[in-house]
């Protein structure tokens, strides 16, 4: 398993926030950090670095353009989502994206639609779709897809029977850990426990990473299986906890 990058976009820059306080409307959105430098200048750090399968989240409207321009500085390098549906997903392929992440557009009204998920799938082929499984855990310890930018908890349960049937149709699963993301405090260890058991396509887990030890935590946790992103622990985003230098290294080994 490796480091996996990242550039969450909101309002057209780049930012690190806790997950579970984003918002439409921006109120109670808890901001880590907003960076000076701009999307493309990200991508061409990690294009620079070598590092490869990192994702680009566009969170909310008004981002398109600072994503296309991190695609541009970095073609076939980045995934991108946020807000992708039939209508665009080819041209952000065409724009330089590896691979599109869909999430909310496969849940209308917050039911599993496997009729958008093989559409979209056919559309840009399965080589080319991430299908992003974020959630956020319930009372009864399970973990429940989380969709809307996070703040919709649909009844779709995180099991293996829901990565074994979606599996044909992807080529990489994307989960983000919501109550945990953003607030450096630690990976959602049972969580990774378990995606690394479910794990029949390459697997990438974001959400609490604090440290450059938690690549070897998520790796021992999940067998090898699982991916971890760094976020806002990193040094590039204003965390102490990770410089970024250690945790690139990390992603090309």
């Amino acid at each position: 398993m490796a480091f996996r990058p990242c550039i969450d976009l909101r309002e057209g820059r780049v930012v690190q926030i806790v997950g579970g306080t984003l918002s439409d409307d921006g109120a109670g959105t808890v901001t880590n950090f907003t960076a000076s430098q701009s999307a493309a200048e990200f991508a061409g750090q990690y294009r620079r670095d070598g590092l490869i399968g990192g994702h680009v989240i566009m969170l909310g409207p008004g981002n398109e353009e600072a994503g296309r321009s991190a695609l541009a500085a970095y073609p076939n390098g980045l995934q991108i989502g946020g807000g992708i549906n039939p209508s665009n997903a080819a041209a952000y392929i065409d724009a330089g994206a590896s691979h599109v992440i869909v999430t909310s557009y496969m849940f209308p009204e917050g039911e599993l639609s496997y009729d958008r998920v093989r559409a979209l799938s056919t559309l840009v082929g399965p080589a080319r779709l991430v299908i992003d499984l974020s959630c956020r855990l319930v009372r009864d310890g399970n973990y429940y897809v989380a969709t809307n930018r996070w703040q919709t908890v649909t009844p779709v349960k995180l099991d293996r029977e829901l990565f074994d049937s979606l599996a044909p149709y992807c080529d990489e699963f994307l989960i983000h850990a919501a109550d945990v993301e953003g607030k450096c405090e630690g990976i959602d260890e049972e969580l990774v426990g378990r995606l690394g058991q479910w794990a029949t396509r390459p697997m990438t887990y974001a959400g609490g990473a604090r440290r450059i030890e938690d690549v070897d935590l998520v790796d021992r946790l999940s067998g090898g299986r699982v991916d971890l992103t760094i976020g806002s622990a990193l040094d590039i985003f204003g965390g102490s906890g990770v410089r970024y230098v250690d945790a690139a290294a990390l992603g090309r080994r």
